[in-house]
């Protein structure tokens, strides 16, 4: 794959660098783990086996620490501490930092003004992940800034949250993609790729950020090289943004959207004419 520089690109759904990605995922079929609440599991799950991953959810006894040291791949949804332990997410987190397994931290809520909550995604967030993806309010409070979220819902803007988003990158080590109306993939080193598309839908579809999240990780897992990564992550938004799109044209709300778009990342080749 070719290099990124430090000046901002755009990456579409059908940049040479999408295919490749997908093709690895379903090669590959990369055991993924995640560690989510019951609200997004069955989602995040479908999201994972339409794209070719093999998803296990969930904190059985002695899946933490074995799941998190084995997985190709990790993920911890914050908002899974309504039914799993901090100390659970913690082991997989280690585990995963132990065996070199590439993990993201989906910081849901972070900012909204519970202190203990926020306390505890600090926590994870100083075991340094591999990468952060969040809103931008969520992106924000992480960093330091002016916790702005309502709930679960960003209420700041992705310009607000970028320059937060890059220091919080080059501090933690970790790539930073922050979900919006256009997607932002920020690296340590001040890289930052565009994703534009989507649809609206999305954000009206529970879980639909959380298993981003998951399928990043599945990118992550079949992507060994570390200097590849960022293309990675960009490239999963990408592909994420190009199903919604094709989902939204047949459907009619946001349920019928949530069907669709399961089966439109299940057929997506990551090609333009998909």
């Amino acid at each position: 794959m070719h290099p990124v520089t430090c000046a901002p690109r755009r990456m579409q759904h059908d940049s040479p660098d999408c295919g490749p990605v997908l093709r690895r995922i379903r090669t590959q079929a990369p055991f993924v783990y995640g560690l989510t609440n019951y609200v997004a599991a069955t989602l995040s799950a479908n999201v994972l086996l339409a794209a070719g991953a093999a998803p296990a959810i969930g904190a059985a006894p002695g899946w933490p620490a074995g799941f998190g040291a084995h997985a190709g791949g990790l993920w911890v949804n914050a908002a899974g501490l309504i039914n799993t332990t901090g100390h659970d997410m913690l082991a997989a987190i280690d585990a995963a930092n132990a065996a070199d397994v590439p993990w993201v931290l989906d910081p849901v809520a972070m900012g909204a003004g519970v202190a203990e909550y926020d306390d505890i995604i600090r926590t994870m967030a100083a075991r340094r992940p591999t990468v952060i993806r969040g809103n931008a309010s969520e992106v924000m409070a992480l960093a330091g800034g002016a916790a702005t979220a309502r709930g679960v819902e960003t209420t700041a803007s992705i310009a607000q949250a970028v320059p937060l988003g890059q220091e919080l990158a080059r501090r933690l080590g970790a790539i930073v993609a922050i979900s919006g109306p256009e997607d932002h993939v920020l690296s340590p080193d001040g890289a930052q790729i565009i994703i534009p598309g989507g649809h609206r839908w999305l954000t009206a579809v529970t879980g639909a950020g959380c298993a981003l999240g998951g399928l990043i990780a599945a990118g992550l897992a079949v992507t060994p090289r570390p200097d590849e990564r960022l293309i990675t992550v960009a490239a999963v938004h990408a592909l994420y943004a190009r199903a919604a799109e094709k989902a939204a044209g047949p459907a009619q709300g946001p349920a019928s959207f949530a069907t669709g778009f399961v089966d439109a990342l299940a057929q997506l080749q990551g090609v333009a004419d998909d």
